[in-house]
């Protein structure tokens, strides 16, 4: 009764005040960095318009890439944050559900957020907070739901945007470059 009565209330315990400060130092850190991103994704944008006005589209191509490698991590940075939030304010129905199931299984309603995080920390290294989420998700999971979000494979749930990120970053250049080339 008392773990059900934490989790009606919304108390926390040990555990979710740990997984809660993990998740609000993530979000901190995201900040930071996204402040950082943008202020490169401009510089790049800036100069794309002067190499395309000094005629060097090779140089302009290679920024225009730079600008969407950028972009995507920013959308990336965006969606990560939106998934710490959302398990800061659903970490003690988490824990309540886990203890309440005879084997841990992640709750359906998020999954997305679980295997996204999950596989943001295999490929991000700018995040060191989301390595030690990814390790006490795959404590309460298993490291079978870790490995099925890192490798992408079927039932994982992992966002497609991110896939999307990972297999067609190099596709993207050409809504950046043409509509630059198009103005210049």
């Amino acid at each position: 009764m008392g773990k059900k009565l934490n989790a009606i209330i919304g108390r926390s315990t040990k555990k979710t005040s740990k997984l809660k400060a993990l998740f609000n130092l993530c979000v901190s850190r995201i900040t930071i960095l996204r402040n950082q991103h943008q202020t490169r994704c401009s510089q790049a944008r800036g100069d794309i318009t002067q190499l395309l006005q000094l005629g060097l589209q090779d140089r302009a191509l290679f920024r225009a890439e730079q600008v969407i490698k950028e972009q995507n991590l920013l959308d990336v940075f965006v969606m990560i944050e939106g998934y710490c939030n959302l398990l800061t304010e659903r970490v003690v129905l988490l824990e309540y559900q886990i203890d309440r199931l005879l084997h841990s299984e992640c709750p359906d309603e998020l999954r997305e957020a679980i295997s996204s995080l999950i596989f943001a920390a295999s490929r991000s290294g700018e995040l060191p907070e989301l390595q030690d989420i990814r390790r006490k998700f795959a404590d309460k999971f298993g490291r079978e739901f870790a490995s099925a979000a890192v490798n992408l494979l079927s039932d994982c749930r992992v966002n497609p945007m991110v896939k999307y990120i990972k297999e067609n970053r190099m596709n993207a250049w050409i809504s950046v470059y043409l509509p630059f080339s198009e103005t210049h």
